[in-house]
């Protein structure tokens, strides 16, 4: 299971880590759009966008991606822990998995 987090706060990148590591899930995280962002995200099964704190530009990016590859789309204003948390008990409560 991989999850890739678009958008957030530099300074939660280990947290985000730490979390999807408690549920079982490889983790990749871009707060910033790095060159070649679209071949980079891979094919991930969940695609979280912390829309309050990303570039429209990357937003596009990563839907586009996810749409291709199938992946769950998730969106939170927030780029909290807690919320990141909410949106992946969420997931595998609904046996998504």
């Amino acid at each position: 299971m991989s999850v890739v987090i678009v958008g957030g706060h530099d300074r939660m990148h280990c947290r985000y880590k730490e979390i999807c590591k408690k549920y079982g899930c490889k983790c990749k995280v871009f707060t910033q759009c790095p060159g070649d962002f679209k071949n980079k995200i891979g094919s991930p099964n969940i695609v979280v966008l912390f829309t309050g704190t990303v570039a429209h530009k990357m937003v596009n990016v990563a839907e586009a991606r996810a749409k291709q590859t199938g992946a769950y789309i998730a969106r939170s204003h927030t780029s909290s822990a807690f919320a990141l948390n909410d949106i992946l008990s969420e997931y595998f409560s609904e046996n998504r998995v």
